[in-house]
C-alpha cells in the first residue's frame, strides 16, 4: 500500500473516531440531564444577594396569616404562598385570605388538596390532587399556580416526573425555619439566619407561634446586609438551566 493511500486510510479512521466520541458525548449528557431533572428546586446558584421567603399555609386553629402579610407590607416584601385548596374551601374567611395574599402582590403555588403524602398516592389521586387546587385557586382569584410543594415536602422519582409533565415547577427550601415545632424564637431565627446564603428559598408557615416576629426580625436583619427579596418566579431560572443532584439550579453556560 502506497503512503497516499495510507493516509487516507488512516484520514478515515480518524473521522470514524471522531464522529464516535462525539455522539457517545452527547448520550452521556443527555443521561446527564434526565437524571438531574428528578429533582426539585431547593435553591439557585446565583451571585446576587437574593432569597425567597416561602409560606407552606395549611388548616390551623392559630392563623397568623394576617400578621404575616402586615409585615410584609410593612417593608414591601413579597413572598411566595403554597395554598392547599381544601383550606380555602374550608371556609368563606379563608376564600378572603387567599385573595388578600393575592391582592397584596405576592405569589400563589399549588400545595396540594387534602396534603397527602405524594410517595403513597397513585397517578391519577396525584393529578387529582393538583387539578382540583388549581381550580379553586383560578375560580377565586383568575390566576392558575405554576409552582407547586409537595406536601411535607415528601416526593420520590416518579412523583417529580409527573408534576413536572403537568407544568409545573417542583419547589422545596433549603433553609427550614421548623417554626411548626414552636421550640423558641431565638432558636428559629438563629436556624434561619445561619442557612441563608445568596438564592436559598426560606420555609415558613401560617400557623407557627414565632414567626411573625422572626419574620420582622429576619427582613430587618438581611436587608441591612443587602439582601433582596423576591417571589419564586422571579428568583429561579425560567429557562436554560438544570438541576444537580442537590437540588441547586444552575443556569447553563450558553458557551456549552
Amino acid at each position: 500500500m502506497s503512503w497516499r493511500r495510507l493516509r487516507i486510510v488512516l484520514d478515515l479512521l480518524l473521522i470514524i473516531i471522531v464522529i464516535f466520541i462525539s455522539i457517545e458525548s452527547k448520550k452521556n449528557v443527555n443521561a446527564i440531564s434526565v437524571n438531574l431533572d428528578e429533582h426539585p428546586i431547593y435553591s439557585v446558584d446565583t451571585e446576587e444577594k437574593a432569597i425567597s421567603l416561602t409560606f407552606d399555609i395549611n388548616w390551623a386553629e392559630k392563623d397568623n396569616l394576617k400578621s404575616i402579610l402586615q409585615i410584609l407590607d410593612k417593608y414591601n416584601v413579597k413572598g411566595t404562598f403554597f395554598i392547599m385548596g381544601g383550606w380555602v374551601n374550608h371556609s368563606s374567611d379563608n376564600v378572603k385570605k387567599l385573595k388578600e395574599i393575592n391582592e397584596g402582590g405576592h405569589e400563589i403555588g399549588n400545595h396540594s388538596y387534602k396534603h397527602p403524602d405524594f410517595i403513597k398516592i397513585n397517578e391519577t389521586k396525584l393529578e387529582e390532587e393538583l387539578k382540583k387546587t388549581d381550580e379553586i385557586i383560578e375560580n377565586n382569584i383568575g390566576k392558575k399556580p405554576k409552582l407547586f410543594r409537595f406536601p411535607s415536602g415528601s416526593y420520590n422519582k416518579q412523583a417529580v416526573q409527573r408534576v413536572k409533565t403537568l407544568g409545573y415547577i417542583p419547589i422545596q427550601w433549603n433553609v427550614d425555619s421548623v417554626d411548626w415545632r414552636e421550640r423558641g424564637q431565638e432558636k428559629e431565627y438563629s436556624r434561619v439566619m445561619k442557612g441563608v446564603a445568596p438564592g436559598a428559598i426560606l420555609l415558613f408557615h401560617n400557623n407557627a407561634k414565632y414567626t411573625p416576629a422572626n419574620l420582622e426580625r429576619i427582613i430587618k436583619e438581611l436587608k441591612s446586609q443587602g439582601y433582596e427579596f423576591k417571589t419564586i418566579g422571579d428568583l429561579i431560572y425560567s429557562k436554560e438551566y438544570y438541576i444537580d443532584e442537590n437540588g441547586i439550579q444552575h443556569k447553563k453556560n450558553n458557551k456549552d
